[in-house]
């Protein structure tokens, strides 16, 4: 079983911008199929004035703490250098939340 974050502004695709997420669904991995777990609620980790911000990227990872891997449709360099030097799986996929799950599950 493994747990996966992903950011969505709408709850069907994988559409957002790590950096603009204000939210992450939480899905659980098993047996082949997946299961909706929780939302979790975030302070987007990039303000166009200010730019990134290590703090909010901090609490991110631990709001997704108990998540295996986090899908994102977009995330700058800078950002998954970040999360990748913290432990945190992250990747780019784009398309519906079902269907980037299921070929996850595939893989599980």
């Amino acid at each position: 079983m493994a747990r996966i974050a992903i950011a969505t502004s709408d709850g069907y695709t994988v559409n957002e911008h790590f950096g603009q997420a204000k939210f992450f669904r939480v899905y659980e991995l098993d047996g082949g199929g997946h299961s909706f777990l929780d939302v979790r609620d975030a302070v987007a980790a990039c303000q166009q004035s200010l730019g990134h911000d290590t703090t909010r990227f901090d609490k991110i990872i631990e709001l997704l703490s108990d998540c295996d891997a986090l899908l994102v449709n977009k995330i700058g360099e800078g950002a998954a250098a970040y999360l990748i030097s913290r432990g945190v799986r992250v990747f780019e996929v784009s398309g519906t939340i079902d269907a980037v799950l299921d070929k996850l599950a595939e893989q599980f």
